[in-house]
């Protein structure tokens, strides 16, 4: 499990799937029996204490999972939960599109398995100190080189993830936003363009074991953790 500040306030805390239920109940241990209602992005738990939780499906997982109610007692404590958890551990086929300057890893996934997968790596010139009319001329050769990188993981995208489209809950990319936005601005990926999730994956640069690694992250549930405001009792 890892954790992350969130922009407006409280933090972020990825969960592995077959851990939410166990999560929620911490969750109830600290704060109290929560309610929980059905939002479009997958539960909001609210705590007796003002503490919330919003636990976002993972990209691919069907939304509207989860029932509404209190929970109260060990009984009903993950009342809400089951359809929530079931959507979220359920393996689903996802494409996965890694890419940072001069290095791309595309690949799909079905469940936790990376069924297919293909790494490429260009050389893109580092920047350099000289100064004046030298120093252009290297960022010239450097913006060139990042541009014929971009344009090759375009081609292994055509070639790998654009005939999986139709079978994909979702595609999920991750590096350098710029860079993935390069890549998938050809007209031939515009089919995967439409399946890609908003969640980016915060890796480096791309390799075999990155790619691999990268499915936990792309299968993890989001939880955005917010403590009361200073007006709440």
């Amino acid at each position: 499990m890892s954790s992350r500040p969130a922009a407006g306030g409280g933090r972020w805390v990825e969960v592995d799937p077959a851990r939410v239920a166990r999560w929620v109940e911490g969750f109830t241990d600290r704060h109290g029996p929560p309610v929980v209602s059905t939002e479009g992005y997958g539960l909001l738990l609210t705590a007796p204490d003002g503490v919330t939780a919003e636990l976002h499906l993972p990209p691919g997982a069907p939304a509207g999972h989860g029932a509404s109610g209190d929970v109260a007692g060990a009984a009903t404590r993950i009342d809400g939960l089951p359809g929530f958890v079931s959507a979220a551990v359920a393996p689903r086929r996802i494409g996965l599109l890694l890419a940072r300057k001069g290095a791309v890893a595309v690949g799909v996934a079905v469940g936790e398995e990376l069924l297919v997968s293909k790494v490429d790596t260009r050389y893109v010139q580092g920047r350099t100190a000289a100064g004046g009319w030298s120093q252009q001329r290297f960022a010239r050769r450097r913006d060139n080189q990042a541009k014929a990188a971009l344009g090759d993981a375009a081609e292994l995208a055509v070639r790998l993830l654009l005939p999986e489209a139709a079978t994909l809950a979702a595609l999920v990319c991750g590096g350098d936003r710029r860079a993935v936005d390069t890549v998938l601005a050809d007209r031939r990926l515009a089919p995967l363009a439409a399946r890609r999730a908003d969640r980016l994956l915060d890796v480096p640069e791309p390799r075999h074991a990155v790619l691999v690694g990268a499915i936990a992250a792309a299968r993890a549930v989001h939880i955005l953790l917010r403590d009361p405001g200073p007006e709440s009792p």
